[in-house]
């Protein structure tokens, strides 16, 4: 099994902070087929509590956590009293915005089946609150707890004019939920959730190529397309960024069109220091433009017609199987892209410094840290170091002149390796260490590196030309763009030509 970390999901919070809930229900497949068998989950007894697998937004702590014959049960505290951002997740946990719970983990041990995998033993790295869980079945407890605490507690405020509540009626709907849940949860139960008619018509958009014009969207710019529903293509990018690094650490925003404009600051303010009286000086800073276009990437899948009739999770299928070419062609043009067919890599970006390694194949220490402080502090304390696989483990011997290690690794489940202390990410197109080369860059790729997605996903189904093979063929396409925005918060790595 490869050690890649996944990212799968109740949840109740009172106003001190502490939080509980299902972070994995038992029995049941996830919205990929999934299943966690019991006696699976392995990791330490606390582990972080993260907003969306944020690992800048580490919100709070999970210090219990347990099996049940339900499922992974959990119980932690939010920082409410430390961390901004704690208090706004428990104001929309109890406002109803944020319903469930999500795991990342690293699978040890599956067997796959064909609708998914049956994971028998994983490594837990970190739970996250989430708004759309990848289990179904994690969903918020909160909704009836919450409500009736809250009720209890503020029954002398209620104002004179408030409306009664008809607890009759509200204990009816909760029982009616309650058996749809159950329902959905059943096992055995088909993949396709019913309420959800968008995704039951794309299901059968894609086994059948007839398009449902009330439930399914039509691209407008590629008439035929029909755009993935908005679940889909959510699912569809969390599987992209484990194959394309970079939409982690960079600033991933949509658009609505296919040229961005940027205003671009060429040149500063001059203030002055002045007396009580003293005439003061007008400053002219001057304004540019930068343009970041949309750029499109498109392949096709084969499946087979039996896969497609019997299976009912046929848009997992094709996801994951596009998100692993999706991804690898992304991170290689996020990193590279120079065409005028692809987005702006940051690579080849103009205008970005340079540190002199100092020798042509002998990679220095005391280099990593002159580049890592010819970096602002503002910038530094935010960056992040992008190289490959091959020069990370050239690295991981480096040691500074105390006879420290530079590469770090990690203690705290969920929280990433370091060197000199900043987080580093692994990117396979990044050049190896070689005469003239650039093997290494550091920055805030948040400020500097920016990604626009236009279209999530779109597919057009093909189910003719390939029949006498037995195969559907899917054709997929995305738009994206991507460049770099400040080339000031970065600094690369030279190697001696």
């Amino acid at each position: 099994m490869t050690d890649r970390l996944e990212l799968k999901a109740a949840l109740s919070v009172s106003d001190a902070g502490e939080i509980t809930g299902l972070a994995w229900p038992f029995g049941t497949p996830d919205r990929v087929g999934d299943v966690i068998e019991k006696g699976a989950f392995t990791g330490p007894d606390t582990l972080p509590m993260l907003f969306a697998h944020d690992q800048a937004q580490v919100i709070g702590i999970w210090d219990q956590i347990a099996e049940t014959p339900e499922g992974l049960t959990v119980k932690g505290r939010l920082l409410v009293d430390d961390v901004e951002r704690a208090r706004e997740v428990r104001a929309m946990v109890k406002a109803g915005a944020v319903s469930g719970l999500s795991i990342g983990f690293v699978t040890k041990q599956a067997k796959r089946h064909p609708q998914g995998r049956t994971i028998s033993a994983l490594a837990l790295h970190e739970i996250s609150i989430v708004a759309v869980p990848a289990h179904p079945g994690a969903q918020i407890t909160s909704v009836k707890s919450v409500t009736s605490e809250t009720m209890e507690n503020e029954e002398n405020q209620t104002p004179a004019n408030a409306p009664q509540i008809d607890m009759k009626a509200l204990e009816a709907v909760a029982q009616r939920l309650d058996k749809l849940e159950a329902k959905g949860n059943r096992l055995g139960a088909p993949a396709i959730v019913q309420g959800e008619p968008d995704k039951k018509a794309f299901v059968s958009f894609l086994q059948t190529g007839q398009i449902d014009q009330k439930a399914l969207t039509v691209a407008a710019d590629a008439p035929a397309y029909v755009l993935a529903p908005e679940e889909t293509s959510g699912e569809f990018i969390r599987n992209l960024v484990e194959f394309s690094p970079i939409r982690s650490i960079a600033d991933v925003r949509t658009t609505a069109s296919h040229t961005v404009l940027l205003p671009k600051r060429t040149g500063i303010t001059n203030a002055l220091w002045v007396g009580e009286t003293a005439t003061r000086t007008a400053s002219e800073p001057t304004f540019g433009q930068m343009q970041v276009d949309v750029k499109e990437l498109a392949t096709f899948v084969d499946l087979s017609l039996r896969m497609l009739e019997d299976s009912g999770n046929a848009e997992a299928e094709v996801r994951l199987a596009l998100a692993e070419d999706f991804g690898a062609k992304e991170a290689a043009a996020f990193v590279n892209g120079s065409t005028a067919e692809a987005p702006q890599g940051f690579m080849v970006a103009a205008g970005i410094a340079e540190t002199n390694n100092g020798h042509a194949t002998t990679l220095s220490a005391d280099a990593l840290v002159r580049l890592l402080y010819a970096m602002p502090a503002t910038y530094r304390n935010r960056g992040a170091w992008v190289m490959n696989g091959t020069t990370l483990a050239v690295i991981r011997t480096l040691k500074d002149g105390n006879g420290n290690y530079l590469w770090q690794p990690s203690y705290q489940a969920g929280q990433p390796e370091t060197i000199l202390g900043r987080p580093v990410v692994e990117a396979l197109d990044m050049p190896n260490i070689a005469s003239g080369a650039t093997p290494i860059i550091f920055g805030d790729f948040k400020a500097g590196y920016r990604i626009y997605d236009r279209v999530a996903l779109d597919i057009l189904p093909d189910l003719l030309t390939q029949r006498t093979s037995g195969l559907a063929r899917f054709h997929a396409r995305r738009r994206v763009g991507a460049g770099v925005v400040r080339a000031d918060v970065f600094r690369k790595l030279k190697m001696v030509a």
